[in-house]
């Protein structure tokens, strides 16, 4: 299988951020300020909502005698202290701030850009997707989060402004690199089975219940922005080592009993 055809479903994801980056500086910029605060929270409500179904897979999974809700509470809260320490929040600022600056963007461009990179790429489609498309080729799971990303897009960029198109380089590296990875790792990781079974692993039912709790605070950051209250957002970056502690915290647990 070619290079192309591996990550052919994360290229299609990059452009439809691209696109839908551009339609909202062409459109989007022109609309009122009200407006653009009320779509950014219908966007807000709408990914509360992907957010939620998300988090309730943490009914379906449990390590031992502990519920995954428990997991899920306990890594997030060493996530975030890990998180804290590594000054991840402040590295991703940075990161916008450079880009910008690299560019002469303006305005809003560094929340643009940490908001739809945090958003694009944390949640089980970004996982499952990428071992889908690396393995098999198959592009599928992509071209729905594309279509997903690319509206996101649209809302975000008519508030945020062009920040929000350099996200797509964000998901050009993550998701890109996990389909290179899985199909580098294909034996070892299913044996030839269909990466459909992921869907019900209960390391990947974890993943979506602590991604899902994280996009909840995603969901909470578009609506202060609604209202105009960014300096009351949660800091999601700083969430980001739960993603690496929940297995642990799973497997841990699974052989404590």
């Amino acid at each position: 299988m070619g290079l192309l055809t591996q990550v052919s479903g994360t290229l299609i994801n990059v452009v439809a951020v691209l696109l839908g980056t551009a339609l909202g500086l062409s459109f989007g910029s022109r609309l009122p300020e009200r407006t653009q605060r009320s779509l950014l929270q219908t966007l807000s409500l709408v990914t509360l909502f992907i957010a939620l179904d998300m988090a309730s897979s943490l009914n379906k999974v449990g390590g031992g005698h502990i519920p995954g809700v428990i997991l899920t509470l306990l890594s997030l809260a060493l996530g975030v202290v890990v998180g804290e320490a590594l000054g991840i929040e402040e590295g991703l600022t940075r990161l916008g701030d450079q880009l910008k600056r690299r560019f002469k963007g303006g305005g809003l461009f560094t929340e643009g850009f940490v908001a739809a990179s945090l958003l694009f790429c944390i949640g089980p489609m970004t996982v499952i997707g990428g071992i889908q498309n690396g393995l098999t080729g198959n592009s599928s799971t992509y071209v729905l989060k594309s279509t997903l990303d690319g509206i996101a897009a649209l809302a975000l960029a008519g508030a945020y402004g062009v920040g929000v198109g350099f996200s797509a380089l964000s998901v050009l590296i993550i998701q890109g690199g996990i389909s290179l990875l899985a199909g580098v790792f294909a034996a070892k990781l299913l044996g030839g089975a269909d990466p459909g079974i992921l869907k019900t692993n209960p390391y990947v039912l974890l993943l979506t219940g602590a991604g899902g709790m994280m996009i909840v605070g995603i969901s909470w950051n578009l609506m202060l922005a609604g209202l105009g209250m960014d300096d009351k957002r949660v800091r999601v970056g700083s969430m980001l080592p739960a993603l690496f502690i929940a297995p642990l915290a799973l497997w841990l647990a699974t052989r404590l009993g």
